[in-house]
């Protein structure tokens, strides 16, 4: 049985426009306990920053948390994206293809829907397996 993006994918999306700083966003990432927010204008997705861009890309080249803004910092088009029609599979290959954890998940048109993880699939491919157990597990901050 063929299982579709829509039903494993987090349809709470996390976002925040271009301008906001890494510091507000981090703190959003932890406040819904997500680890990426998408960067948007309504329905425009402009990019993808995840808690290790911040850490990678951010902090450890010594940018100001306060002062540098996510659309500098996040993953910008071409973004590898879904649709919520997509098999479970493709979204694996797209993973593995760009060496991705996450890819967001896009209707027509290009307006944002969701988000799937790798945790995502692991679950739903072996629900017993340590990286599902990890996905489910309380967050510890």
């Amino acid at each position: 049985m063929t299982t579709r993006v829509r039903e494993v994918m987090s349809a709470h999306i996390t976002s925040v426009e271009p301008m906001t700083s890494l510091t507000r966003a981090a703190r959003l990432m932890r406040e819904q306990n997500v680890g990426d927010v998408l960067v948007a204008y309504d329905c425009d997705l402009f990019g993808l920053l995840t808690d290790r861009d911040i850490v990678l890309r951010g902090v450890a080249e010594g940018h100001d948390p306060e002062a540098t803004t996510v659309g500098t910092l996040c993953t910008r088009p071409p973004l590898v994206t879904l649709d919520p029609d997509d098999t479970t599979d493709h979204a694996v290959e797209l993973m593995r293809e760009h060496a991705v954890r996450r890819l967001p998940v896009v209707e027509h048109g290009g307006c944002p829907v969701g988000v799937v993880s790798l945790g995502d699939l692991a679950a739903e491919e072996d629900p017993h397996s340590v990286l599902a157990d990890i996905s489910r597990a309380t967050p510890t901050h």
